[in-house]
């Protein structure tokens, strides 16, 4: 399974986390961490929904990009 970092823009509290994780999940992703900030987002589709992770986090009210500084790991699990 595939991970990628988003950075998100807008996030202030606990309840910006649950509102970000609830979207990522309600698209299907693998929500493998959400933080003020940020979250870590994984799937075995191909190519990475990156596009509807970064959709699904604007729809719920914040800005969303690809984390420059984190390149896509597409380690198989456990490595």
């Amino acid at each position: 399974m595939a991970e990628f970092t988003l950075g998100i823009d807008g996030m202030h509290c606990g309840a910006c986390v649950r509102r970000v994780s609830q979207a990522l999940a309600t698209e299907g992703l693998a929500v493998k961490e959400v933080r003020v900030g940020a979250a870590r987002v994984a799937s075995d589709q191909d190519p990475l929904p990156i596009d509807r992770a970064l959709a699904a986090i604007e729809k719920a009210g914040y800005r969303a990009h690809l984390d420059s500084t984190s390149e896509v790991n597409t380690a198989p699990a456990g490595q």
